[in-house]
């Protein structure tokens, strides 16, 4: 028996058992930071292979091809090796200094659905991958009676409406630990977390749903600066952060080319040692869309196409099915570049191939997918979490005699050709 004919009653491996790790708790955490980038594709199998399946082997191939597609592996792009580089580079320079006080901390700015959460986990994770290693050689195993303690990475999100004691509940449930009932027990809660899990990074997400235009805001923010004192390195994700007010007060070291906020701007009163500091320091990366206005992001994004090619299962799928032709102009159009609405995109082409026999992506059939988001409960509009969608396009019409285009076509930020003389 070959690998493309399993076993009629072998167990399904490409499920999941349970509900997927909450990255918000540090056991999630660990959980997907084990599991990411294991998860095992369908086989590649021809039409004729597929129809000499049995029905329930094919209703079993087909779901999990499904999985495949909608569990493509995470594909790194210059946009985001630029601010996954950095991110590493910066943790690991803060995790080896000895001397005390503040770690310069790092903003991670960019539209939604650009793929900034990912990146930065991902980044993390491999950065912990590493730590981890270290620790043990310097404190190897367990201590018998006690649980594992050590949580070098915690990641967090701002609850939508923000407040110094949310915040402060929502990190010290990355640790499961209590919450006391004032602000400043659990404040000396959250430093004592901290400092007792030996946590080396801690990632702060959806940091612009603070509008700064009320005090409880403004405290947040305050006390967010002020978790710098604790030799940890503050890694905040948002959407729009130049737009978001969350830079006021802060100015940019001509030097350095870092954002720096001033000790105590309004006088906060969550801090026991920031008035020993002489201000906190960040950089800010941003995670663009692809640009196709240019040789060199239409290369970036056609390549990004060929990876996502390569991950499909579609049965009359062929190479250059996503990077040759017209498809390479459609897919920019319907997404204008964002790698998460290209990836939403693709998933329900795909789902849509399969169930129609199309098996294979065109845009004919993608023209008649929608681009659904899925449960967008958890997401803020109004801090810009929820992208505008192009609105679905006719597919481009073919003429006769017109040469083919694709790897030299120069689009605006907005999916169209330039007019003539443009």
């Amino acid at each position: 028996m070959d690998q493309t004919t399993p076993d009629e009653h072998a167990v399904v491996p490409f499920l999941r058992a349970g509900p997927p790790p909450d990255r918000t708790r540090w056991e999630g955490w660990q959980q997907w930071r084990k599991i990411r980038g294991t998860f095992v594709p369908a086989p590649r199998l021809t039409p004729a292979d597929y129809q000499s399946l049995s029905p329930r082997r094919r209703a079993l191939h087909d779901l999990h091809r499904t999985a495949t597609h909608v569990n493509m592996r995470l594909q790194e792009t210059p946009m985001s090796a630029r601010v996954a580089n950095l991110m590493r580079g910066r943790l690991q320079n803060n995790a080896v200094k000895f001397m005390p006080g503040t770690r310069d901390g790092l903003m991670i700015n960019g539209g939604g659905f650009q793929g900034k959460t990912e990146t930065a986990c991902d980044a993390a994770a491999s950065f912990e991958d590493v730590w981890r290693e270290v620790h043990h050689q310097l404190l190897p195993g367990p201590t018998p009676g006690t649980r594992d303690v050590f949580v070098p990475v915690a990641y967090c999100r701002l609850p939508v409406r923000a407040t110094p004691k949310g915040l402060c509940k929502a990190i010290l449930n990355v640790y499961g630990n209590p919450h006391p009932g004032t602000l400043d027990d659990l404040v000396r809660a959250v430093r004592d977390a901290i400092r007792d899990h030996h946590t080396i990074a801690l990632l702060i997400d959806d940091i612009t749903r603070l509008r700064l235009h009320r005090e409880d805001d403004q405290d947040t923010l305050d006390l967010i600066r002020e978790l710098m004192d604790l030799n940890v390195t503050l890694i905040l994700i948002g959407v729009d952060i130049p737009g978001s007010g969350l830079l006021r007060g802060a100015y940019v070291d001509q030097r350095t080319g870092q954002w720096i906020f001033p000790d105590n701007v309004r006088g906060g009163r969550h801090s026991t040692a920031a008035a020993t500091q002489t201000g906190r320091r960040f950089d800010m990366v941003d995670l663009d869309p692809f640009d196709y206005s240019n040789p060199a992001g239409i290369t970036a994004f056609l390549d990004h196409l060929a990876g996502i090619e390569d991950q499909l299962r579609l049965l009359r799928s062929f190479e250059g099915m996503l990077t040759t032709g017209e498809m390479p102009e459609y897919l920019f159009g319907r997404t204008r570049g964002v790698v998460g609405l290209l990836r939403r995109l693709i998933e329900d082409g795909c789902t849509d191939a399969i169930l129609t026999g199309e098996e294979r992506l065109t845009p004919e059939l993608l023209a008649q997918t929608t681009i659904h988001l899925g449960n967008l409960n958890d997401l803020d509009p109004g801090a810009g979490e929820v992208p505008d969608i192009p609105q679905a396009t006719a597919p481009p019409t073919k003429p006769k005699n017109r040469r083919r285009r694709g790897r030299n076509t120069v689009l605006d930020d907005r999916g169209n050709r330039p007019a003539a003389g443009g």
